[in-house]
């Protein structure tokens, strides 16, 4: 059964939106002021929280979302708010909000924004980096680190080692690069695949490293973390 905590200064909205989610299968917590709100949703674990725009006193709706985004909890937060302005819906969003309902509202459509929300958090999380011994390949900005110091790639070259470091400890053959790497059939009378991994060697281990790329005579070539 998921948990939710619903902060809303309000009583009888709040009670009304905690006996909407429980009969949906929801098991709420509720706090009405945003010092009481924060403190929960940092001292328990949630699978979601519901948290009202306009709260009252020196810590509002936006100041919970950035003090929870700062200290790194990653709950996902449905904001509520009578104000439906474009832009403050977009405030609500960059302050870390994940959706944002503006009041008033069907419960059917929060509790269904909800699901989503707890399911999108729960999937598996796209992996971001890859690491092999010293090597760290950062898949999102292509950033990649050999022992700390930066390796600069030429895009056929990136290509090339993240399939070599996707499947480190293996052996991959001459076709299998061509087919995953360049997008066509093996030619076995090119040399296109030595000469880059020729290069790809050279700028692993230039700062005296050692190697990483082994030759596998006849068969094609490994990663491996070094020795």
């Amino acid at each position: 059964m998921a948990r939710v905590l619903v902060i809303e200064d309000d009583r009888r909205t709040a009670a009304e939106i905690a006996a909407a989610l429980g009969d949906h299968g929801f098991d709420v917590e509720c706090a009405y002021t945003g010092r009481d709100g924060l403190l929960r949703a940092t001292a328990e674990k949630y699978d979601a929280i519901v948290l009202d725009r306009m709260l009252p006193g020196d810590l509002d709706g936006l100041g919970i979302l950035a003090t929870l985004r700062t200290i790194r909890t990653e709950t996902p937060v449905l904001i509520l708010s009578a104000l439906s302005a474009v832009d403050e819906r977009v405030r609500g969003l960059r302050a870390g909000g994940d959706d944002y309902l503006t009041k008033p509202f069907e419960s059917v459509e929060l509790t269904a924004r909800l699901d989503v929300l707890i399911r999108r958090h729960s999937m598996p999380q796209q992996e971001t980096t890859l690491r092999v011994g010293d090597l760290q390949v950062d898949l999102l900005t292509r950033e990649l680190r050999r022992a700390g110091r930066m390796v600069e790639l030429l895009p056929r070259e990136y290509r090339l080692l993240e399939y070599l470091m996707r499947h480190a400890g293996r052996v991959v053959t001459r076709t299998m690069l061509f087919e995953e790497v360049w997008g066509y059939h093996y030619d076995p009378q090119t040399n296109v695949i030595d000469v880059h991994i020729g290069r790809l060697r050279r700028k692993l281990e230039e700062g005296g490293e050692p190697q990483m790329i082994h030759t596998v005579r006849g068969s094609g070539y490994v990663l491996r973390a070094a020795e």
